[in-house]
């Protein structure tokens, strides 16, 4: 069955950088653009990032663009979401799905149902 499987989560200091693993399987991951999620207690989820089939284009929400930075590795079926220079606000569980389609200028994104189980980051002050 689909699968997406993230990893990397933890608790870092403000300030602090960690990389999260989404691991596919399932589904024909090269086929497909990937997008990350976040949504913090209270919070509507967060769209954060997305990176097509390709990594030829990427978008990155205006509230992490500078800090994160989304990749891939098609070969491992691997998506990544660098984040660096981590802010307490940046606490959450964040989410890796596969997108249909999305705007690399804009918020704009058509997710599918394969999403992830979500990993917490938590920063600390």
């Amino acid at each position: 069955q689909v699968q997406l499987v993230e990893s990397g989560g933890g608790l870092v200091q403000t300030g602090g950088s960690l990389r999260l693993s989404c691991a596919a399987s399932g589904f024909a991951f090269g086929g497909y653009a990937m997008g990350w999620f976040r949504q913090a207690p209270g919070k509507e989820r967060e769209y954060l990032a997305a990176i097509s089939w390709s990594s030829t284009s990427t978008y990155h929400a205006d509230s992490v663009k500078g800090r994160f930075t989304i990749s891939r590795d098609n070969a491992k079926n691997m998506v990544y979401l660098q984040m660096n220079n981590l802010r307490p606000e940046d606490t959450a569980v964040y989410y890796c799905a596969a997108l249909v389609r999305f705007g690399d200028r804009n918020g704009f994104y058509e997710a599918t149902d394969y999403w992830g189980q979500g990993t917490q980051v938590t920063v600390s002050s």
